[in-house]
């Protein structure tokens, strides 16, 4: 029977020949992520790890990211029981404040790989879809029961294949296709699939496809992919990983989806998901002078070295709206010192933009850039959810780092198009 890439990974991970979707299987993954909320997952099972331990060191990835450095007492004894945790379990994956957000460590360390299952206590772990890997979100209990064990089960999806035609155009970006999927089909479009991304894919970078892969969740996704091909392969070998250290799993060409749909990128323009959901998703023509107090670029969506480069590409010799913030937030530490390495920090820090450490700060409205009621905020984020950035009075709107950019030069939302190149 031909199956969709989910159908044979988790068949190949439960030991089972044949499966079909919506049935439950037992499987043990590759790793499981977990990050802040690592202390509440260990104080769950302390009894039993006290007596028992952990399943396995290799097993779990466990990383500082969301509310770095600590704001608060609380914070403080949170990061230090999960450190006393990490030493005295000998955990092998552990990276501790300063090192990056969870999702961009995973891959830019190689522990996500084609073929390989990974589950996370995170929604947004469906990131590695990027490069061809199965991985989703868990909850904590799930999280913590993985821990001891060592697997969970999981109800095997149903599939979506979008096919994807044509070329971006200039001042067109990763996250404007994204937004507009997510647009047409609704954040609840693809409850419960595997998302597949079929078609000329071949100028997306492992960039693009993490940013479409990490949204994955905003349309319900259990898992969004970009299939193996020479693009990973280029990837890996760059950070050292060799081709003998995995194994890609594509799915049957006689595969059968739930759907099928179609993009012609030709098609697609720069976009704005305003609030307060996602899917609520216009043209930038349709948002244009809406005023605006703070700009984010960077987040696990959009915090890698060529979302910096498209700003700075945008930013270089000009000065922002002297009534807008503009915070600018690495993906990772190695992220950071890329691009200080190439001048782009100063290039941002000169145009007024102000440096986070690598993480998530204020994306989930914990720590950094909070907003006051009233204000509005551009953002290369994930989420626009009321009350994300930490006051349910202010309003996020979300888009590409290049109408991020452009949008801090004037104070309001701007087409990124108009300033592009002039």
């Amino acid at each position: 029977m031909d199956m969709t890439f989910a159908e044979k990974i988790l068949s190949k991970y439960s030991n089972l020949k044949e499966i079909v979707p919506g049935q439950i299987v037992t499987v043990q993954p590759d790793h499981l992520l977990t990050h802040d909320n690592t202390a509440a997952i260990i104080q769950k099972i302390k009894p039993e790890i006290n007596e028992y331990g952990i399943y396995s060191k290799s097993l779990p990835i466990i990383v500082l990211d969301h509310v770095i450095p600590a704001s608060s007492e609380k914070t403080a004894n949170n990061h230090k029981i999960i450190r006393e945790f990490v030493k005295n379990n000998k955990i092998e994956n552990f990276f501790d404040v300063g090192n990056g957000i969870c999702h961009q460590l995973v891959i830019e360390k190689g522990l996500a790989l084609p073929g390989k299952l990974l589950l996370g206590s995170d929604s947004h772990t469906c990131s590695y879809g990027a490069i061809a890997a199965f991985s989703s979100g868990i909850d904590r209990t799930e999280a913590a029961s993985l821990l001891l064990t060592g697997e969970t089960w999981l109800k095997v999806p149903k599939s979506i294949k979008i096919d994807l035609t044509g070329f971006l155009n200039p001042g067109v970006y990763s996250k404007d296709l994204i937004l507009h999927i997510i647009g047409d089909i609704s954040a609840s479009g693809a409850n419960y699939c595997s998302v597949e991304f079929h078609g000329n894919v071949k100028n997306f970078t492992i960039d693009d496809r993490f940013t479409i892969a990490n949204m994955g969740i905003e349309m319900g996704a259990k898992n969004a992919l970009f299939f193996y091909d020479e693009v990973t392969k280029k990837y890996l070998n760059q950070i050292g990983v060799t081709d003998s250290s995995y194994n890609p799993i594509n799915a049957d060409i006689g595969a059968k989806y739930y759907k099928e749909l179609k993009y012609n990128l030709n098609e697609i323009s720069p976009v704005v998901a305003c609030p307060h959901t996602v899917d609520n998703v216009k043209s930038v023509e349709e948002v244009t002078n809406i005023d605006i107090q703070q700009c984010l670029i960077g987040t696990c969506t959009n915090g890698r070295f060529s979302d910096l480069k498209i700003a700075a590409e945008i930013l270089k010799d000009k000065k922002i709206d002297s009534d807008v913030r503009l915070l600018i937030l690495p993906a990772s530490k190695d992220i950071f010192e890329k691009a200080l390495n190439y001048g782009i920090i100063e290039i941002l820090v000169k145009a007024g933009g102000v440096i986070l450490p690598p993480g998530c700060g204020p994306c989930l409205g914990a720590h950094q850039g909070v907003l006051a009621p009233g204000e509005r905020c551009l953002s290369t984020a994930n989420r626009n959810f009321k009350g994300r950035m930490g006051c349910k009075e202010a309003e996020i709107y979300l888009a590409s780092p290049a109408t991020v950019a452009a949008s801090a030069l004037f104070g309001k939302i701007t087409d990124p198009r108009e300033v592009i190149d002039k």
